[in-house]
């Protein structure tokens, strides 16, 4: 059987809500910083086991550990929403590096080279540098709150309306 275009719907609806999708972006973004911030205690504060697996071992400012420490303290921002696309910029190349010098040398594969975390938070952090922190977030509230001033806010049914009228124009 033939499927023509009487047959798709006029508007197409998302399969997840908007606001779904928000918190879910919410959700992954305060996981990931709070999962990098940890990192941070542990080596600028010697907690969760201290650096390098050594219990209340700290990593020396100004050595590498030391930067990566500063750096992964940054979570707390990622967590917050709060200048989202730049920080996790940063955390997605320290998450490169930390593979690439750390765990790479050790096999290709993640999985056997225990590079999962470094992985995943690079990509996490990338995807985050490009969509930003999201509606639930400091950030997403500073836009909220400029789009509302200046008037240029759309509702979602503004949004649908258009997209139903351009697909009902390129008929």
């Amino acid at each position: 059987m033939a499927v023509t275009s009487s047959d798709r719907p006029t508007v197409s609806r998302p399969v997840v809500s908007p606001r779904a999708a928000d918190a879910a972006l919410a959700a992954l973004r305060i996981m990931a910083g709070l999962v990098i911030l940890q990192h941070g205690f542990q080596k600028m504060f010697g907690m969760f086991g201290g650096a390098g697996g050594v219990p209340g071992a700290r990593a020396a400012f100004g050595t590498q550990s030391g930067y990566a420490a500063v750096l992964e303290m940054l979570g707390i921002l990622i967590a917050l929403g709060l200048f989202t696309r730049p920080v996790a910029f940063l955390l997605s190349g320290e998450m490169a590096v930390a593979y690439f010098q750390f765990h790479f040398p050790r096999g290709f594969a993640p999985l056997t080279n225990h590079g999962e975390v470094p992985v995943l938070l690079c990509f996490i952090f990338l995807y985050l540098a490009v969509v930003g922190g999201g509606r639930y977030s400091i950030d997403g509230l500073a836009r909220t709150s400029r789009e509302w001033r200046s008037g240029v806010r759309d509702s979602y049914a503004d949004v649908q309306r258009r997209a139903a009228e351009e697909d009902a124009a390129g008929r």
